[in-house]
């Protein structure tokens, strides 16, 4: 499952949850994923099963790919964002407001960060089951 093609805006951390979640349904459906196309010993003379985990390894490594990549883009605009203001906020201490959106800002930069941990487990989980299922029937490129 591909990226949406929708351009997002990492000014909104809502938005942003649920494009991961989005995202991630190719991860949360490999178990049934694995079970409905991958066949069982008495059920391979129906299937190929090594052309089957080779186009899953494909989609997930490329949802793997392009997750990470959104979420370390994001966490770049932010920062950057961050950094910016904490210049700002060294010309005006008094500033109240200023204050509030750096510390707004501050939050949703651990937030993203902490996504990364999120997507290490969400990735472990899916390598894992679809190793367990598929190991038989292909072998992933090294790197993997």
């Amino acid at each position: 499952m591909a990226a949406p093609s929708t351009h997002l805006s990492c000014e909104d951390f809502a938005e942003f949850q649920e494009l991961l979640r989005v995202m991630r349904t190719i991860d949360d459906r490999i178990v049934h994923e694995l079970n409905t196309t991958v066949p069982t010993a008495s059920f391979a003379g129906t299937v190929d099963a090594s052309q089957t985990c080779k186009e899953l390894y494909q989609s997930l490594a490329e949802a793997h790919t392009s997750r990470e990549r959104l979420i370390k883009n994001c966490i770049a605009q932010t920062s950057s964002i961050v950094k910016s203001l904490q210049e700002e906020r060294k010309s005006s201490l008094e500033d109240i407001a200023l204050l509030k959106k750096l510390r707004k800002e501050q939050t949703k930069l651990k937030l993203m960060q902490s996504e990364l941990n999120v997507e290490e487990v969400v990735n472990d989980r899916s390598w894992k089951v679809f190793n367990e299922r598929c190991r038989a029937h292909y072998k992933p490129p090294k790197g993997q």
